[in-house]
């Protein structure tokens, strides 16, 4: 069955062009121009995927990312946020706000469809009744869920898989690059830099528990995770 893809943006000869090129891949599309008609899109249709615009009027969609992350239905559902603001602090608010990844206007439609395919997999790949835990953290890879000393903490999916990915491989150096391979996929072309936005993301995430030092960065190299005890 054909992925459905929620696409908000209120500029229709983007949203136009946004959704021929998606259709070409066979995705279901469902527009939306507003955050608002968004809520009521998928009020109706669940979509699998979200692709949202920075810049909308009334509701910005960091806004409308944030408030769907609070919602218990659709908190899980992977979205990426499309913005023509290029500074970094600008993709750090983004993935704050709960975007699972960002891409800068203009689109470039090859790229867009390869980060949506790497976010779907993501969201396919997990067995049902699969954890792994260490260090009094627990994954939930069903249900993308976290764990830290028996408090459920909120996590985004792109923090998720680096999380899984660190303690499933601890106490091995990992470049940027090789990062970007193994988490986001080699058929996915990001700035290494998305690397260390997310790596801040996760620390975040992990410094009221004071996990966040087990994410250790070896300056010039890449990135190191250590954690007491066997993994789970």
């Amino acid at each position: 069955m054909s992925k459905k893809i929620l696409l908000v943006e209120d500029e229709q000869p983007i949203r136009e062009m946004l959704r021929f090129a998606l259709e070409r891949e066979n995705y279901v599309v469902i527009e939306a121009d507003s955050a608002a008609s968004a809520r009521d899109c998928m009020a109706r249709n669940r979509p699998d995927l979200l692709v949202v615009d920075w810049m909308m009027p009334g509701e910005s969609g960091v806004d409308f990312i944030r408030r769907l992350r609070k919602d218990p239905v659709l908190a899980e559902l992977p979205v990426i946020m499309l913005t023509a603001r290029v500074e970094e602090a600008d993709k750090v608010r983004g993935l704050d706000g709960g975007a699972d990844d960002y891409l800068t206007k203009p689109v470039a439609i090859k790229e867009l469809s390869a980060r949506i395919r790497a976010l779907l997999r993501r969201s396919l790949a997990s067995d049902e009744n699969d954890c792994i835990s260490v260090d009094g953290m627990t994954l939930d890879l069903a249900s993308y869920q976290l764990e830290i000393d028996g408090t459920s903490v909120h996590i985004g999916r792109t923090e998720f898989s680096l999380l899984k990915f660190f303690i499933e491989h601890q106490n091995r150096i990992y470049s940027r690059t090789q990062l970007l391979d193994f988490v986001w996929g080699q058929a996915v072309y990001i700035e290494e830099r998305t690397v260390d936005v997310h790596i801040l993301r996760l620390r975040k995430i992990l410094k009221p528990f004071g996990r966040d030092v087990l994410v250790k960065t070896v300056r010039g190299v890449g990135y190191l995770f250590s954690a007491p005890g066997d993994n789970g």
